[in-house]
C-alpha cells in the first residue's frame, strides 16, 4: 500500500470518528430541523461543490453514465439511509453500546465482503482479507462488550439515588429491559448494520462513473471518486431528507427552524456535515489510490480506525469515568482492531 493511500485513510478515519461530536449539540433545535440542514450539507452541497471543483464535468459525466449504474448506486445509498434510521430505533431497545458494536461490525465486514465477491475474480490473497475482517469483528465485539460493562458500572453509580428513611438508606431498584425488547433491538441493529454497509457497496457499484471521469475526461482517479459519491449520496439524501420532512409534518415543526440559541446548534449541524462527507470523500480518494482492492480493504480499515478515534474523543470527554475495568477491556479491543488494520494493510501491500 502506498504512503498516499495510508495518509488518506488515516485522515478519513479522523473525520469519521470526529463528526459525531456534532450530534451532542442538537438542542434546542428539533432533531428533524437540525437533521435536514445536516443532510443537505453532508449529502448534497459539499459533495457536489467539491466534485465540481475537482472535476468540472461532474454533471456531464453523470448524464452520460448508464441508467442502471446510476439506479443501483442511488438505491444502495437509499437503503443505507434506512439503516441509519433503524440505528436510532435500535438504541431505544438495547442502548448505544450494543447497537454501535453490532452496526459497526456488520457495516465494516459486509461492506468489505460484498464488493470483494462482486469482483470478476477473487483476489489471490482474499484469505488474508477474510482474516483481517474476522479480527476486525472480534475487535469491534470486544469494544462493544467494554461499552456494555461501562454502562452497567456507570448506571449502578447513577441508580444509587437513595431515600433517607431515618438511619436507613434504600437504593432505588435497577431498571431492566424485557428479553423481548432486547431481542427486538438486536434484530433491528443487525438489519441496520447490514444496510449501513451498503454505502460502501453503492460506492463500489458507482465506480463506472469514476472510470468514465478518468478515461474520457482525464480526471485524476482520486478526484474521479468524488463523482461516484455524488451519485450514491443523491439516493441517501432522498431517504434522509424524506424522513426529516415526514417528522416535520408529524410534529408540526416546519416553522421551528428559528429558536433562541439555535445558531450554535446549526453551526454544529453544518460542521458535522462537512466532517461526515470529508470522511467519505477522502476515503474514496484513498480507496482509489489502493487500486482494485480499495473498497474491499479501505472501508474496514477506515471504520476500524474511526472507532479508535471516536473512543479517544469519548475518553477525553469523560465517557469512561469511574469505569477503569471496562476501559481496560476497551484497550484490549482497540489492540485487536489495530492488529486487524495491519492485516488488512498487508493484504493490500
Amino acid at each position: 500500500m502506498n504512503t498516499l493511500a495510508i495518509v488518506l485513510i488515516l485522515c478519513a478515519s479522523f473525520f469519521q470518528g470526529t463528526f459525531g461530536l456534532g450530534m451532542k449539540h442538537i438542542a434546542p433545535v428539533k432533531w428533524e430541523n437540525w437533521w435536514i440542514v445536516h443532510a443537505t450539507v453532508a449529502m448534497i452541497a459539499f459533495p457536489m461543490v467539491w466534485s465540481y471543483i475537482a472535476v468540472p464535468e461532474t454533471f456531464t459525466i453523470i448524464s452520460e453514465t448508464a441508467t442502471n449504474v446510476l439506479f443501483m448506486a442511488m438505491l444502495f445509498g437509499f437503503l443505507w439511509g434506512i439503516g441509519g434510521i433503524l440505528f436510532g430505533v435500535s438504541v431505544e431497545y438495547t442502548g448505544v453500546s450494543i447497537t454501535y458494536g453490532i452496526v459497526m461490525g456488520l457495516a465494516a465486514s459486509v461492506g468489505s465482503l460484498i464488493p470483494m465477491f462482486q469482483m470478476e475474480e477473487l483476489p489471490a490473497n482474499f484469505n488474508i482479507v477474510l482474516v483481517g475482517v474476522a479480527f476486525l469483528l472480534v475487535g469491534v465485539g470486544i469494544t462493544a462488550i467494554a461499552g456494555v460493562k461501562r454502562d452497567k458500572v456507570q448506571n449502578a453509580v447513577a441508580e444509587e439515588e437513595v431515600e433517607e428513611d431515618g438511619d436507613v438508606l434504600v437504593a432505588a431498584p435497577p431498571k431492566t429491559a424485557s428479553k423481548k425488547s432486547i431481542k427486538t433491538g438486536v434484530a433491528i441493529a443487525v438489519t441496520s448494520g447490514v444496510l449501513s454497509a451498503l454505502l460502501n457497496v453503492g460506492f463500489s457499484n458507482a465506480l463506472p462513473v469514476a472510470e468514465l471521469a478518468s478515461t474520457k475526461y482525464g480526471a485524476n482517479p482520486t478526484d474521479a471518486s468524488l463523482v461516484a459519491w455524488v451519485v450514491v449520496l443523491i439516493g441517501a439524501y432522498i431517504m434522509n431528507a424524506g424522513f426529516a420532512l415526514f417528522k416535520m409534518a408529524s410534529n408540526n415543526t416546519f416553522g421551528s427552524f428559528k429558536v433562541a440559541g439555535g445558531k450554535k446548534a446549526y453551526f454544529w449541524s453544518i460542521a458535522a456535515g462537512l466532517f461526515w462527507f470529508a470522511a467519505l470523500g477522502v476515503y474514496g480518494q484513498g480507496a482509489a489510490a489502493m487500486g482494485d482492492l480499495g473498497p474491499v480493504v479501505g472501508w474496514p480499515m477506515m471504520l476500524g480506525i474511526s472507532l479508535i478515534v471516536s473512543n479517544v474523543w469519548g475518553y477525553r470527554s469523560g465517557e469512561w469515568k469511574n469505569a477503569s475495568g471496562p476501559f481496560k477491556i476497551l484497550l484490549g479491543g482497540l489492540g485487536v482492531l489495530i492488529f486487524a488494520i495491519c492485516v488488512l494493510g498487508y493484504a493490500n501491500a
